[in-house]
């Protein structure tokens, strides 16, 4: 019996999509399931020629309206992924859907903000359009959330931008970041916006997470690569998802599933980073301080950087951290290195090498002198315990 062809119709250039795809991949392995996939060469999804083709199944990303539209008549079995809906109605009629849930996805962000002590919260979405009617309404979500707890809820949108936009739209945000009340929660609606988030506090000069604490979603590697400040960020169930579509589709080529289907996927969790991570300060001196330590930390800042960074002597600072903190600036500083270099440890492809130069420390011996002194223990005793 050959092998069924099916199509992936998705554009996995963003981690969500792919994660999908690996979950379809998942399952095939799992179940010994025989398929023939077929993916445009560059990952995109095109739709041109599809009624055309040949094939006995497809899964595609129903996010995209242009896809939903032209799939809708097709002959062969479709499932379709996307973005769950409070509405019903925005649902294909008949074609099954394997959604990701909005509504706990920024749950899951928001409650966290709350566990960290803030009262006020906003939310930095994307401009309308019909390709993301899935970051409405996860806008939508947040402000039901806010309603029910009789709070105000601020949104900015920002702009849709491209290389000619980047520094009006950074410049705007900034602005906006700097007319929030403070302390205050942002939920950004990806991990890319989030991105845009951090690098707007840092023109702005806005300490995070002590006056701006922010949660991504995605769990994106890249963002995190990217990011100055290391990103909190939801997980999407992505994998179960592309699992679920795979499964559904296999039912449907076998005669077994109702049309109209709907299966919804909770998120995965929290991976909880510096970036949310809010604790009130007293001292402005101090809230300064740390921010910079957080941005530099592992570029080999010494304590006489910070304290030009926060305008007042060594001495001074070195008061004000003692009084809020109960440690010098150095350990502030090292802290940061050590909790950089922990976090790193966890990939045990990565040389410990890179991770050394990486975490701010001048060499290998360094590093594996200083967690002796911190921890008791080799980075590589660190690596096992932690397994343990």
């Amino acid at each position: 019996m050959s092998p069924h062809r099916i199509a992936l119709l998705f554009n996995a250039n963003k981690v969500y999509d792919r994660q999908i795809i690996a979950g379809i991949g998942q399952y095939l392995k799992s179940t010994r399931v025989e398929w023939d996939l077929f993916m445009e060469e560059d990952f995109r999804s095109r739709t041109l020629g599809i009624h055309h083709w040949r094939g006995d199944g497809i899964i595609a990303d129903f996010d995209d309206p242009t896809v939903a539209e032209t799939l809708a008549d097709i002959p062969i079995p479709v499932v379709a992924v996307g973005g769950s809906y409070v509405d019903a109605s925005q649902y294909p009629a008949v074609t099954p859907y394997v959604a990701t849930d909005n509504v706990k996805l920024v749950r899951l962000a928001y409650d966290h903000l709350i566990e960290q002590g803030l009262q006020r919260f906003a939310f930095y979405g994307l401009p309308p359009n019909p390709g993301n009617r899935w970051a409405q309404e996860r806008e939508s979500a947040f402000l039901r959330m806010i309603e029910a707890d009789r709070l105000e809820g601020l949104v900015y949108r920002g702009s849709s931008t491209s290389a000619g936009g980047w520094g009006r739209a950074q410049e705007d945000m900034a602005t906006w970041v700097k007319s929030l009340p403070k302390p205050i929660g942002i939920i950004a609606v990806t991990d890319a916006r989030a991105r845009q988030l951090l690098q707007a506090c840092v023109v702005a000069d806005v300490p995070v997470p002590e006056q701006i604490a922010v949660v991504g979603i995605d769990n994106d590697p890249m963002a995190q690569l990217l990011s100055r400040i290391p990103l909190t960020s939801v997980t999407q169930g992505a994998e179960e998802m592309g699992r679920m579509a795979a499964q559904v589709l296999h039912q449907m080529l076998h005669g077994g599933v109702t049309a109209g289907t709907r299966v919804l996927v909770p998120p995965v969790g929290l991976n909880i980073q510096a970036s949310s991570l809010h604790k009130p300060m007293k001292s402005p001196h101090v809230m300064r301080a740390c921010h910079y330590i957080r941005q530099y930390a592992c570029l080999g800042i010494k304590t006489e950087q910070v304290a030009d960074y926060v305008g007042i002597s060594r001495t001074l600072l070195e008061e004000h951290f003692k009084r809020e903190l109960k440690q010098t600036v150095h350990q502030t500083i090292l802290e940061h290195k050590l909790e950089m270099a922990r976090s790193m440890l966890k990939d045990t492809s990565r040389p410990l090498a890179d991770v050394a130069v990486r975490s701010g420390f001048t060499s290998l011996q360094y590093m594996y002198a200083v967690f002796r002194r911190e921890f008791n223990c080799t980075p590589r005793q660190f690596i096992e315990n932690a397994r343990s």
